[in-house]
């Protein structure tokens, strides 16, 4: 069902100055930097090019406009290289979980543990 830990979501002021903190000041590398919509960019650094787990560097203003109810994104991202099958398991299991989403750039869905807290699932492929 879940293979990895695969992100974990850092919400900052100004993914720019973000990218240079990690990449010129801590030796991370870019690992995505990609178009999310017009406004938007999804930006994944890590320690090294074989890392599999990396840190998303997520504007904080984007998640205001996406969702402006929404007062947090989980901060976990879990990997899967099944969504369809890991969805079907986990509701299978009583395990809350949202909408299955299937967009341009990936399929996700979140699901919540024991006590309500929100986690993210995607699928790596």
């Amino acid at each position: 069902m879940i293979n990895k830990i695969g992100k974990v979501t850092v919400y900052v002021e100004n993914q720019e100055q973000a990218k240079d903190f990690w990449i010129n000041k801590l030796g991370f590398v870019l690992k995505l930097e990609q178009p999310m919509g017009p406004n938007f960019v999804w930006l994944e650094v890590a320690p090294s090019d074989d890392e599999f787990t990396t840190l998303v560097l997520y504007s904080k203003a984007a998640m205001e406009q996406q969702n402006p109810s929404m007062v947090s994104h989980p901060s976990v991202l879990f990997s899967t290289t099944d969504i369809d099958s890991a969805y079907e398991n986990m509701k299978k299991n009583d395990v809350k979980v949202g909408e299955l989403q299937k967009m341009p750039y990936g399929s996700m869905f979140t699901f919540y543990d024991q006590d309500g807290n929100e986690y993210l699932l995607r699928e790596d492929k």
